[in-house]
């Protein structure tokens, strides 16, 4: 189990507001709103949001950020299920709120779960809880968590990107995103944790792609 000297240590290194607070949004959703801008005001320009890879990449280590309470909002779109837990408190995990959240990221279609790695856990409660220092209090989509060996497989066999040594299976990843954030914002601030692999699934449609975050080698990718 993480020690709060652990959680200390690996602090988030954050940016100033004033570079983080515009590219947070969607960049498609900045478009919808430029040109319904545009229709009360036709001169207004459109535009285009592209926030640079690195950007959530700072020097500065803001210890406060880590010492405080940490409440977890995810929801499961494949269950319906919502859960805010408050799993971390005071220097230590509570045990009840970390088997919660285990339940929350196992395997739904193979009916299963497993201890989660509270450094994974760690990553997904402080991107939530980055985006939330800026406006954008959204629950975090828990699209894949914990997966048995028959459902990594059964993915696989319907050419679903899964690898066949995936980090699902020992409960050290988690498919995520979080509405409002671009895959590219999203997965610079899991990287820049610096605490394992981040995957950069970028998918048209309504609901976007996703990002995969793990707490294996440090590598990033797309797919």
């Amino acid at each position: 189990m993480a020690s709060r000297r652990d959680f200390l240590h690996q602090g988030l290194r954050l940016t100033a507001l004033g570079l983080v607070a515009t590219p947070l949004i969607d960049a498609r959703a900045a478009r919808r709103d430029a040109g319904a801008s545009s229709q009360a005001t036709p001169d207004a320009p459109s535009i285009d949001i592209a926030p640079p890879p690195d950007l959530f990449d700072a020097q500065v280590v803001d210890l406060d950020f880590w010492v405080k309470p940490r409440t977890l909002s995810v929801i499961r779109p494949a269950s319906g299920e919502r859960s805010k837990v408050l799993y971390w408190k005071d220097g230590a995990i509570i045990d009840s709120a970390y088997q919660e959240l285990c339940h929350m990221l196992r395997d739904v279609n193979g009916k299963a779960s497993m201890a989660i790695d509270p450094k994974l856990i760690e990553t997904l409660w402080a991107s939530q809880a980055f985006v939330q220092r800026y406006g954008l209090d959204k629950p975090l989509e828990i699209l894949s968590g914990y997966r048995t060996p028959a459902s990594n497989n059964r993915l696989i066999e319907q050419g679903v990107p899964a690898a066949r040594q995936s980090l699902h299976m020992s409960g050290k990843a988690a498919d995520v995103r979080i509405a409002g954030l671009t895959e590219e914002v999203l997965g610079g601030l899991v990287r820049s944790f610096r605490q394992g692999g981040v995957g950069f699934y970028y998918r048209s449609g309504p609901k976007g792609g996703w990002i995969h975050t793990d707490t294996g080698l440090n590598r990033t990718w797309k797919g």
